[in-house]
């Protein structure tokens, strides 16, 4: 493991359990609110709004996940294995941007490589984390990039307002 690298996964674990979609902190997302971040991303999976209403009706966030990964194709909306991509980003944005404790901690790892660090392997794991260092962690570089947008002050609107 290299020095400067961040691992986490448990939303449970200080501190770093926050940057998991897991963590139970509420968001608010295209003017709806969700309990967590996985609420509010897997909110744009389903094709039909009654197998959303049931998604979000799970006991937790992690059997929210379990469930989500489990729907048949006809039940994903189109173009899913896209645009999940720019609604994680979005997510994530939100996420941070609305609570400014998470921003501090998400600003407060430097430079370090951000590393959902995986116990089971499976596809999904692979794609968002790593499982014993194998895996896209799509999670940790999304984290990264966003941390790099708002370290350099993001999008601003008043920087924009006074450009205009």
């Amino acid at each position: 493991m290299m020095a400067n690298e961040i691992r986490f996964y448990r939303a449970s674990e200080k501190p770093y359990g926050a940057f998991s979609n897991l963590y139970r902190r509420e968001i608010e997302f295209e003017g709806e609110t969700f309990p967590t971040s996985e609420h509010a991303y897997q909110a744009g999976k389903p094709r039909k709004p009654a197998v959303k209403e049931w998604l979000m009706k799970a006991p937790s966030p992690a059997l929210l996940a379990m469930a989500a990964h489990g729907l048949y194709y006809w039940d994903v909306a189109p173009g899913w294995s896209t645009s999940k991509y720019d609604r994680m980003r979005g997510v994530l944005r939100a996420k941070f941007e609305q609570h400014p404790d998470l921003k501090e901690l998400l600003l407060s790892t430097g430079t370090a490589r951000l590393v959902e660090s995986a116990t089971v392997d499976n596809e999904v794991n692979r794609l968002w984390g790593e499982v014993n260092g194998v895996g896209k962690n799509m999670l940790g570089v999304m984290l990264m990039e966003l941390r790099t947008e708002l370290r350099s002050g993001g999008i601003d609107e008043n920087r924009i307002q006074a450009a205009a």
